[in-house]
């Protein structure tokens, strides 16, 4: 498995890792939307809806046509409604459980994560246009949060956040997480090669208050995006999204802590 898992890992990189310095919003559209037709696809899976390839086509024209296009990258509205929709919509899900896949609230719940998912992306192209470090540092931070929380969590995790979703995740995982945001974020504020990254940027343009109160809503985003993702596997009996990344699961539970976060950031980026 672990072998498995390394292989994928080394193939992703050596595919998107040019693609992310290669300069062309056309390559970078052309690789977003095959993993846009995934996780779409993939979505239908988890909520047991028909037609999940036409679905996912279906919303992977309308990325692509979007993306091309550009035009709405400069409105900041469907960040507001991604954000708005996990606040109001998905986040009250961990409170209070998934009704059934059969209800007219789980179709629902779906059509809004597919919102979540497909803005999360639009946001990832936005933060790509504005420049690849910007996109990777944010891509970092959530990173920093899950590693910081796995290694925290084994540490010292006794106190469960949620355990009849995940039982794994602790309180104490979740802090270790939001200490290691901000010292990534820190970290880029004071070092000039990473100038061009989203933690500098916000210290730029942020007073102290808010840059540390950003960061850890973007490390509770994670968490909470990871966790709903969990929910949703846990109420269908599956372990993985998919297995379209052999070792990693599918697409969503690669992305899943992203899917808050990104429409989140590229909101307030697009106040500056």
């Amino acid at each position: 498995m672990l072998k498995t898992r390394v292989i994928t890992a080394l193939v992703l990189l050596a595919v998107l890792v040019p693609v992310l310095f290669s300069g062309s919003p056309l390559a970078f559209t052309a690789v977003s939307a095959l993993f846009v037709m995934a996780a779409m696809w993939e979505n239908q899976r988890l909520f047991n809806k028909p037609a999940g390839l036409m679905i996912a086509v279906i919303w992977t024209a309308v990325f692509v046509f979007l993306s091309v296009r550009q035009a709405p990258f400069s409105l900041p509205m469907l960040f507001f409604v991604c954000s708005a929709f996990w606040l109001l919509g998905l986040v009250p899900c961990l409170r209070f459980g998934l009704p059934a896949t059969t209800s007219f609230q789980s179709g629902l719940i779906s059509g809004i994560y597919a919102v979540g998912i497909f803005g999360c992306f639009i946001a990832m192209q936005y933060l790509y246009l504005k420049s690849p470090a910007m996109l990777l540092s944010v891509l970092a931070l959530v990173w920093a949060a899950d590693i910081g929380a796995y290694f925290f969590g084994r540490a010292f995790g006794r106190r469960k956040l949620a355990v009849t979703i995940s039982p794994g995740k602790s309180w104490e995982g979740a802090i270790g997480g939001a200490v290691s945001v901000l010292l990534f974020a820190f970290a880029c504020r004071f070092v000039p090669a990473l100038a061009d990254t989203f933690p500098a940027l916000l210290a730029k343009h942020e007073n102290e208050v808010f840059f540390v109160g950003i960061l850890l809503l973007i490390s509770a985003a994670s968490v909470v995006g990871d966790l709903f993702e969990s929910l949703l596997k846990r109420r269908v009996g599956m372990k993985d999204s998919s297995h379209l990344l052999p070792g990693h699961g599918g697409v969503l539970d690669r992305i899943d802590a992203l899917i808050p976060v990104l429409p989140l950031v590229a909101l307030l980026v697009s106040r500056w």
